[in-house]
């Protein structure tokens, strides 16, 4: 029997399939890792599209999805950033929310106390 190569196309569902079993082994994604995914695949797609009109649709596509990757992962540490920052300071509001009704439960307390309601 003889040994024939493994095609592209072949090798991209073996890659492909890999990835999506490997991907699920984890918890969440992150706003990062969402980005680059969506970088990778778009890029991926868009330069196999480019890569075949000049006749090499798998290296457009791996250059592409490279390309992708990378830009979606900077864009996506960017917006996690900025939810990070807005998480903190949405504590810090509830924290110092807390702190005004509770200073407001005392003076009110206090006032009853010493009967000025």
């Amino acid at each position: 029997m003889k040994n024939r190569p493994v095609t592209s196309k072949k090798a991209a569902i073996l890659l492909t399939a890999a990835l999506v079993l490997g991907g699920c082994t984890g918890g969440a994604l992150t706003t990062r890792e969402k980005s680059a995914g969506v970088g990778a695949l778009g890029g991926a797609a868009v330069g196999g599209i480019i890569g075949s009109m000049v006749g090499h649709p798998a290296a457009g596509a791996a250059i592409g999805g490279g390309l992708g990757l990378g830009a979606g992962a900077v864009i996506g540490d960017q917006i996690q950033g900025r939810e990070n920052q807005s998480y903190r300071q949405d504590n810090e509001i509830r924290n110092n929310q807390a702190d005004i009704d509770r200073q407001r439960y005392d003076l009110e307390k206090r006032r009853r106390e010493r009967g000025e309601y």
